[in-house]
């Protein structure tokens, strides 16, 4: 699944909504899974080198967005890169969560570099309730 063609996937701006103003202030997007299991829709972000710490999850209405900055205190102030493959700094993925599931009560792990957010179905609302009828006024 690809995060940019995905439907799923909703957007990639600064944290102020729009897209970064300077190289200094370049994010950019972890490599995502999002797969469906019996119960859940799951949300699996690789975040190799990040402290749990360092992660922001919010959720509003039917996104959850996704952000964090990962530090780059390994290599050398003068060091001359041959390649560099490593995204480093702030990131920020939104991800649209498909109707029937309920991003409200997600629940998140982070181990071994990976995080994993579990979003289970709605529970839906019944649609006939019950009045009790006590006694006379």
């Amino acid at each position: 699944m690809c995060k940019v063609n995905s439907s799923l996937y909703y957007a990639q701006t600064s944290l102020a909504g729009s897209p970064p103003e300077s190289a200094g202030d370049a994010h950019w997007i972890p490599n995502t899974d999002v797969y469906v299991t019996e119960g859940n829709l799951v949300i699996k972000v690789e975040l190799a080198g990040m402290r749990k710490e360092d992660l922001e999850l919010t959720v509003e209405g039917n996104r959850l967005m996704i952000s964090g900055q990962r530090p780059d205190g390994t290599r050398g102030a003068k060091c001359k890169f041959l390649v560099m493959e490593i995204n480093y700094g702030p990131f920020e993925c939104v991800i649209e969560i498909p109707a029937g599931y309920d991003p409200s009560q997600a629940i998140a792990g982070y181990q071994n570099g990976f995080l994993q957010i579990d979003v289970p179905r709605a529970v839906p609302a019944p649609k006939t309730k019950l009045v009790a009828v006590s006694g006379e006024k």
